[in-house]
């Protein structure tokens, strides 16, 4: 097969390079930016929109802009051969048909658009068309999961043909959709990919990544024949159309990275169920001191209550970290109801620029950072690190991502942080991470 496709990803919070490597995840998409992605070693890289976070206008604005700069680094580069994925999440929420539609009238004509929610290591399976979520052990149909009742992206099927029909409000009927079943990509799936066209509307069935991977293996085929794809997917896909080798370093052993093996920082945004339990947990670990960040503060418009909201947190960071301990700075738990989406998405950044501020107010000699949330872990590095882009070291466990900051950075050089989605991982999973990271620590005081 000739060169394979450069695999674009454009990502609407920062979790889904969670299961590839050695990669660049840029924060920026200006022309020069992409092209350094472009020219990268790695067959795959990411472009951090953060569109999950932001109103339908702006995702659509904000995706065109990236493709429009695409279509110039990519001419520049003289690279035709390319696949875009429009990576979101695996449970269905996230602004589709909008990011597709717009992909497509800057980069198109496609022949198909792929939906592949499948993301195995969170338990996320496709089966018959249907999306499921397995919860302990038993496989649910999505529509039937909290997160089919979000309240900016929430609907109402878990078998997508019905959800397309749904999303697209009747534009792309369920009849019209394309269905490649189990059946179908075992058996081998490139004489149907090569006759798609017209920006075809398919959803691809995955229960393992052999699956995945074979389904990939005959996209990259009829891609190298010249037929052109976009994707809309979670994660799962992308290990199989990048195809990369091991990590570098183990995920267990990935406490080498961390800077001069001290205690580190831990920042959780996500208020969901999950993230709560993983939260308890991880505060009974000895060596963390939990911070609390009573946010309602902040409905209060008094200028000066986020100043003296972040000064007294910054102060409690600075001790625990003075005392050889890991301040773990996280939001209150309690639910807060707002008037409309507009109101609730406001509150949200207002919330997201005070744990940036204490990001940045982080004593620098941290020696690792974990970001807890998808969208909190984008404002981690776009605005907390302010970077341009960020290599991707790997995992440090399932469907949680390891970048490095540059050696340049001006206050944070060579810092390891760790990306963790809201919704992945078991009750443990925070504080597995956290005794992962200070291994070193630990073995030096038995």
């Amino acid at each position: 097969m000739t060169n394979k496709p450069k695999i674009i990803v454009l990502d609407d919070d920062p979790t889904g390079s969670q299961t590839v490597h050695s990669c660049l995840l840029l924060m920026h998409w200006d022309v020069d930016t992409l092209r350094i992605g472009l020219q990268d070693n790695s067959p795959i890289f990411f472009v951090l929109t953060n569109t999950r976070s932001l109103p339908p206008e702006s995702a659509a604005s904000i995706t065109k802009e990236v493709c429009h700069n695409l279509k110039i680094a990519l001419k520049a580069e003289g690279i035709e051969d390319f696949l875009v994925v429009s990576r979101s999440d695996s449970t269905l929420r996230g602004h589709y048909p909008i990011e597709t539609d717009a992909i497509a009238q800057e980069l198109g004509p496609f022949d198909a658009h792929f939906l592949v929610p499948a993301f195995f290591e969170g338990g996320r399976i496709t089966r018959d068309s249907v999306h499921y979520l397995i919860v302990d052990g038993v496989p649910t149909p999505v529509h039937e999961t909290e997160f089919a009742r979000d309240s900016v992206f929430g609907y109402h099927h878990s078998y997508l043909p019905k959800y397309v029909e749904e999303k697209t409000q009747g534009r792309i009927s369920a009849e019209t959709v394309e269905r490649f079943l189990l059946a179908n990509i075992r058996a081998g799936s490139l004489e149907r990919l090569l006759k798609l066209s017209n920006n075809q509307c398919v959803v691809v069935d995955g229960e393992t990544q052999a699956d995945l991977n074979s389904f990939a293996v005959d996209v990259l085929t009829a891609a190298s024949q010249g037929k052109r794809f976009l994707f809309r997917s979670a994660a799962s896909i992308l290990t199989a159309l990048a195809a990369l080798p091991p990590q570098p370093i183990a995920a267990e052993n990935m406490a080498e990275y961390v800077r001069g093996g001290k205690p580190g920082a831990v920042i959780v945004g996500s208020h969901v169920k999950k993230t709560t339990q993983q939260l308890e947990s991880l505060l009974q670990v000895e060596g963390t001191w939990g911070i609390e960040v009573n946010v309602s503060r902040l409905l209060d418009d008094q200028v000066d209550q986020s100043a003296t909201l972040l000064t007294e947190i910054l102060e409690s960071a600075r001790a625990a970290h003075d005392a050889g301990k890991t301040p773990v700075v996280y939001t209150s738990r309690q639910e807060l109801t707002f008037k409309d989406v507009k109101t609730r998405l406001e509150f949200g950044t207002k919330v997201s620029g005070l744990l940036m501020d204490i990001v940045q107010g982080l004593p620098s000699d941290i020696g690792f950072l974990i970001s807890k949330g998808g969208i909190t872990s984008n404002d981690v590095l776009s605005t907390g690190l302010s970077l341009t882009s960020a290599r991707l070291l790997g995992q440090i466990l399932a469907g949680c991502s390891m970048v490095l900051t540059p050696s340049d950075h001006p206050q944070f050089p060579n810092l390891p942080v760790v990306l963790f989605p809201g919704n992945v991982g078991n009750a443990d999973a925070l504080g597995t991470i956290y005794r992962r990271l200070t291994k070193t620590a630990l073995s030096k005081k038995s």
